[in-house]
């Protein structure tokens, strides 16, 4: 098991719960490096003075923020301490909330909260956890990992307690603000009615594991038969065509989610 990133303790009002924080997610990305066709010798980069061209040693570069164009300020490492928050070892927790009332749009990075290995942390963690499920609560708070300050939401779920670290308001792009959204257009109601049955053929119970990373396997694939000697051949695609009727567009896709829903419960009967 992977080791914790952060202990701590969740500090609620005068309640203390001992906690260790342990990253939920795995990336599952594939890498790639960079190689000369020619040779197959490893890419490089180096850092080069934009004035001279010539490479520059780590101990000659030095930080700086653009006030305007062409106009820094140089920041030192002292300067990056006297801004930074107080190290601290606590989740601060400062709301309760209601989860439905977050958008999801806050949400960044997703950590397990494990009790810590004290006497009575796993009394405190159970009490916290089954409280706020039975009061359908969440916790709104801030810590401090690796020197940022974060504002989190903490969540009870599968028997466990949930960290999302969040957005701040200020650094989420308001809709209002993103050009050639359709604000003012209003759909036509026939139209509408047949988006809802589409919608409605296509609901399911939602179930992680029907959805899989198929260009990553796809891809791992291809690297696969490369490898082995296989001459890849990428098969033409067919472009999709612009929706003229969209009234017809939606009939037929309610029909052909239908037709694929009847040959999925025959498959299943045989």
């Amino acid at each position: 098991m992977a080791r914790a990133i952060w202990s701590g303790s969740i500090s609620l009002g005068l309640v203390n719960v001992p906690v260790k924080l342990h990253s939920a997610v795995q990336h599952k990305d594939v890498h790639f490096h960079q190689l000369q066709e020619s040779t197959g010798a490893r890419i490089r980069y180096k850092k080069v003075s934009e004035k001279s061209g010539r490479e520059v040693d780590n101990d000659n570069i030095v930080k700086a923020y653009e006030l305007t164009k062409g106009n820094y300020v140089e920041v030192s490492d002292e300067d990056f301490e006297a801004a930074a928050p107080e190290r601290s070892h606590t989740i601060d927790v400062e709301d309760f909330v209601a989860l439905d009332e977050v958008d999801p749009l806050h949400f960044t990075n997703t950590y397990w909260i494990a009790p810590a290995d004290t006497k009575g942390a796993s009394k405190a963690y159970a009490l916290l956890r089954d409280a706020m499920a039975k009061k359908e609560r969440v916790a709104i708070a801030r810590f401090v990992l690796r020197t940022k300050e974060h504002l989190v939401l903490v969540r009870p779920v599968d028997g466990a307690l949930a960290l999302h670290t969040m957005l701040f308001p200020e650094e989420i792009v308001a809709a209002k603000d993103v050009d050639g959204l359709p604000v003012r257009v209003k759909a036509d109601a026939r139209e509408v009615k047949m988006a809802e049955q589409l919608i409605d053929s296509l609901t399911v119970k939602w179930e992680p594991k029907r959805y899989r990373d198929s260009y990553r396997e796809k891809l791992l694939d291809v690297i696969k038969r490369k490898a082995e000697g296989e001459e890849i051949v990428t098969e033409p695609r067919e472009e999709k065509a612009d929706v003229v009727d969209l009234m017809a567009a939606l009939e037929a896709s309610i029909e052909a989610n239908k037709s694929r829903r009847r040959k999925t419960r025959a498959k299943k009967s045989a």
